[in-house]
């Protein structure tokens, strides 16, 4: 399939600041004050790996009315200059006296009234990008004027993707599932499985990822007991089943979805819960249309791959996805968001197979008007075997 444009249209960004702009009103704030890489990047593009050097912070204003501000370390001024953004302030930093947040100041109280209402995150999944110190300096500084929580507009603009956003998405899973496919030809019984964690990163990158930040997974015999652990340097063995979960990154946007492998003949048990995993998605993809919520995808997961109704210690039987490995809403029984399409979802029953073990197996959708799309290419019944 032909690979999508990178970046978006600069329409694209404008439609954001717009539709955040018209929550900002009716919940009576006057600026957004962005501090998070997925926060920053959705308003303005900037997209770029420097988020992992801790030493600097980041700040994007979103005013009631027009474009948004840069308000950044001038080693990024190249970069944003790029973007869409057309106002970029900069200090040099770091700056071990005044680290951003004077300029920061300067700028809000320039946008927005005394005694106005400035949003900044702080819901479930959010957080504050900035020393405890700066932020309380930048509340005494700013005062009158308020910060206060940002009502979830970030957040809910999020949930639902752009076909833009999805292409992004779709190409990221099908990198993945070529990856994926080239398990069985690769590894063997007898490979480390910190070997095999660095050859399937291999795969990744020759398949067209742009990086693999995320790669989890186990061997053990008969399954595994958890879905997070690092590689160890244990061999694998007849009988182990082989986990592999992937979150890699093409233009900025995350698949994650996981596969299982039997090394040799898998055992009728494993056979069976595999089996299970496989019905249960379906099941959840049956009711996956718009007006049911996250509560009926767990619901109908659950009753398939746990038909005793326990409900396995991780939780969840999935997430949101896109910019982020993961992302709002986690699919549990007590959350109630309405399925709208363009929300991008992963599907993650596991089930237990025997005291101490476990399997999970994990798809990407997107909800549409009818059935949904499936963006990981999905797995059948029958267990991939090495």
């Amino acid at each position: 399939m032909t690979q999508p444009p990178r970046g978006f249209p600069v329409s694209e960004f404008r439609t954001r600041t717009r539709a955040a702009q018209a929550l900002m009103a009716e919940h009576a704030l006057d600026a957004l004050l962005l501090t998070t890489e997925p926060e920053i990047r959705y308003y303005t593009g900037f997209l770029t790996r420097f988020w992992e050097s801790p030493t600097r912070p980041w700040f994007v204003v979103l005013p009631a009315l027009g474009d948004p501000i840069a308000v950044i370390p001038s080693i990024g001024a190249h970069l944003m200059r790029q973007s869409w953004i057309v106002d970029i302030r900069t200090w040099a930093a770091p700056d071990y006296d005044d680290d951003g947040i004077g300029l920061l100041v300067d700028t809000l109280a320039e946008i927005t009234p005394a005694g106005g209402r400035i949003g900044l995150a702080d819901h479930l999944e959010s957080h504050v990008r900035m020393p405890l110190a700066d932020l309380r300096r930048l509340e005494k500084c700013l005062s009158p004027r308020q910060l206060l929580g940002d009502a979830t507009i970030t957040r809910r603009l999020r949930l639902v993707k752009s076909e833009h956003e999805i292409d992004k998405i779709r190409h990221a899973a099908q990198i993945a599932t070529r990856a994926f496919d080239r398990v069985q030809g690769t590894v063997r019984a007898g490979m480390l499985l910190s070997e095999v964690f660095r050859r399937f990163q291999m795969l990744c990158l020759e398949e067209g990822a742009d990086w693999v930040p995320y790669l989890a997974g186990a061997a053990d015999l008969g399954g595994y007991g958890d879905v997070i652990s690092p590689a160890t340097d244990a061999p694998l063995a007849e009988g182990d089943v082989l986990m592999l979960d992937t979150g890699l990154v093409w233009d900025g946007y995350f698949c994650d979805f996981d596969r299982n492998f039997s090394v040799g003949p898998p055992e009728p048990s494993v056979e069976s819960a595999h089996s299970r995993l496989i019905d249960a998605v379906h099941a959840a993809m049956e009711v996956a249309r718009p007006g049911k919520t996250i509560a009926d995808l767990f619901h109908a997961m659950n009753a398939v791959a746990n038909p005793g109704g326990d409900v396995m210690e991780a939780g969840r039987l999935g997430h949101g996805l896109g910019m982020q490995l993961t992302e709002w809403p986690s699919i549990i029984p007590q959350d109630h968001t309405v399925l709208v399409p363009g929300m991008v979802l992963t599907l993650e029953p596991s089930v237990t197979v025997g005291p101490g073990k476990l399997l999970v197996h994990e798809e990407n959708i997107v909800i549409r008007d009818g059935a949904p799309e499936v963006l990981s290419s999905l797995q059948s019944r029958d267990m991939r075997v090495i």
